[in-house]
């Protein structure tokens, strides 16, 4: 079974202090949901379009359990918790096999 990934990008991070409410929901929410965060705040090589701003990749044992996982009663409680002007480029995203 393929497994699924969380991909965000964010463009840009005016208050990193902002993001805290967030990231102490956000935690546990993922791994509660089966993640495992593979990089958070690494070293980041950006070509063509891409952004060097921080990258987060997480690993979920199945799309379905990642998808699960974003929708889950936890997790929107810390999507509320996203100070206002925020911005990220997240997606979703199936491995291969």
């Amino acid at each position: 079974m393929p497994k699924g990934y969380w991909v965000s990008v964010y463009p840009a991070i005016s208050d990193p202090e902002g993001l805290t409410a967030y990231n102490e929901l956000a935690g546990p929410a993922v791994r509660a949901g089966g993640g495992r965060v593979l990089s958070n705040f690494g070293r980041v090589v950006a070509h063509e379009a891409g952004i060097t701003e921080r990258v987060v990749l997480i690993e979920f044992d199945s799309f379905e359990q990642a998808v699960a996982a974003y929708e889950s009663e936890a997790y929107r409680k810390a999507l509320v918790a996203l100070p206002d002007g925020f911005e990220r480029d997240f997606r979703i995203v199936e491995g291969i096999g």
